[in-house]
């Protein structure tokens, strides 16, 4: 199988750590995705998510006004961009994770998510992916 530069998305969206969750979520109805990257210099910092959103903020009642980065997944697991599509789609099962930023030199230059696995690989690999993202952690 192919490196996972072959199927990430290299046009990355990210935002401000004083941005707020209003202004992330509208972000991500502006460029239709699903997640905004926050970056400290070029270090990746955190990653928020849409359910990130709805689960860990609006659930609890959380003003949209307040900081979007204080409800992101911070230190967000990454892979190289050489990496095989087939260990990319096992370790996103394995720490559940839909989102997979992509790095080259310790830099973030892309994102993989599930639907990249399914519909650039003919879906061999979401599959293994979605089994472990699926599975519940005891």
């Amino acid at each position: 199988m192919a490196p996972l530069r072959t199927i990430m998305t290299r046009d990355l969206v990210t935002a401000s750590k004083d941005a707020t969750l209003k202004e992330v979520a509208a972000l991500m109805a502006d460029n239709d995705i699903g997640n905004v990257l926050f970056m400290d210099g070029e270090r990746l910092a955190g990653i928020l998510t849409d359910r990130d959103i709805v689960v860990r903020a609006v659930a609890f009642g959380r003003d949209p006004g307040s900081l979007a980065v204080d409800h992101a997944s911070a230190d967000p697991f990454t892979l190289d961009a050489d990496t095989e599509i087939a260990e990319a789609a096992a370790q996103m099962g394995e720490k559940q994770i839909r989102r997979l930023p992509v790095t080259e030199g310790g830099k973030v230059v892309g994102i993989v998510s599930l639907s990249d696995l399914s519909n650039r690989t003919g879906g061999d690999a979401d599959q293994q992916a979605l089994e472990g993202i699926s599975t519940p952690t005891l």
